[in-house]
């Protein structure tokens, strides 16, 4: 073999090789759905209301599956095990999921001005600050964002959690336990909360009272790093809709109501009290975070500690 013929097959050789490591690898091969898991609070039902998502969706050739839950950790389980792809819930579910070693990640916040949650007591009950809470039976969700702010009130109080009898219920099974006399105090959102009052029930202390809180947008982590284009997509959708609904509240009201059949005032009330503001979470809403994370692990209410930082997801606003 001539010399010449040996060195081009000797560069074509490397210049095989090297295309193992440099060739990039295929593209994920686009979803025929989108599952979407919501609950009654938050804008998400009115999204689902306007069919937004789906418009946008649709120029892809990709539907758009909702899945209600509802309240936080179910829809995050849903997360975690892959029957559902994005969805929404408040700050404490998605730590009792990291600290369980979910498979999902936070893609965006909701800031709260903490309006939109609170603990609640019948109006004749004796209970008139947090300090009566001490030695009564108090109703949420597990692992809630209610579950966050009724330990946040305990400690603005001098009280520790051992001072309450925490009675766990979903917000369904806590509207009759509330009704019903069954628990002394209610820590629960909007919508839940703003039905309470307009039945008559009296706000002891809002969130705000007691805490910084934000929601989040959370995506299972196989499909965001599968499909980090769509996650994108859903946060840039969502963030465009809560500028809207913030401009036209009466009109968010109205679509609520109807995707939800919550009762009008109520609904209404909710919603004038509401932030739909989406943004990247940023290096202050991960400490806002990570200090409830440590709150809960201090109280032996998640098995080990976790930093919050580990599962978050960069999105650069915009694209």
């Amino acid at each position: 073999m001539s010399k010449s013929r040996r060195v081009v097959l000797a560069t074509i050789a490397v210049t095989l090789l090297l295309s193992q490591f440099t060739s990039k690898a295929p593209a994920a091969e686009q979803p025929k759905e989108i599952r979407i898991g919501f609950q009654k609070a938050g804008i998400f039902p009115a999204v689902k209301q306007r069919g937004t998502l789906e418009k946008v969706f649709k120029a892809r050739g990709i539907d758009v599956r909702w899945v209600e839950f509802q309240f936080g950790p179910p829809i995050l389980e849903a997360i975690n095990t892959g029957n559902v792809d994005f969805g929404y819930t408040g700050d404490a579910p998605p730590i009792f999921a990291q600290a369980a070693r979910a498979n999902l990640l936070y893609v965006a916040a909701v800031p709260s001005v903490g309006f939109n949650q609170g603990i609640v007591v019948p109006d004749s009950s004796p209970i008139k600050t947090l300090a009566d809470l001490k030695g009564k039976k108090v109703g949420f969700g597990k692992g809630s964002s209610a579950h966050n702010t009724i330990i946040a009130a305990l400690e603005k109080a001098g009280l520790i959690y051992a001072d309450i009898t925490p009675v766990y219920l979903g917000p369904a099974d806590a509207v009759a336990a509330f009704a019903g006399g069954n628990i002394d105090a209610w820590s629960i959102w909007d919508p839940y909360l703003s039905l309470a009052e307009i039945k008559g029930a009296r706000v002891v202390a809002f969130s705000k009272d007691v805490q910084e809180s934000n929601s989040f947008f959370l995506a299972n982590k196989d499909f965001a790093g599968k499909h980090g284009d769509i996650v994108a997509l859903l946060n840039k959708t969502f963030a465009e809709e809560g500028k809207w609904g913030g401009a036209n509240r009466a009109e968010i009201a109205v679509r609520l109501q109807e995707a939800t059949g919550v009762d009008k005032a109520a609904t209404t009330k909710a919603v004038e009290r509401s932030e739909y503001n989406v943004v990247p979470i940023n290096e202050k809403i991960i400490a806002t975070q990570q200090q409830t994370a440590d709150r809960f692990f201090k109280l032996g209410l998640i098995p080990k500690p976790v930093q919050v930082k580990d599962i978050v997801w960069e999105w650069k606003q915009g694209s």
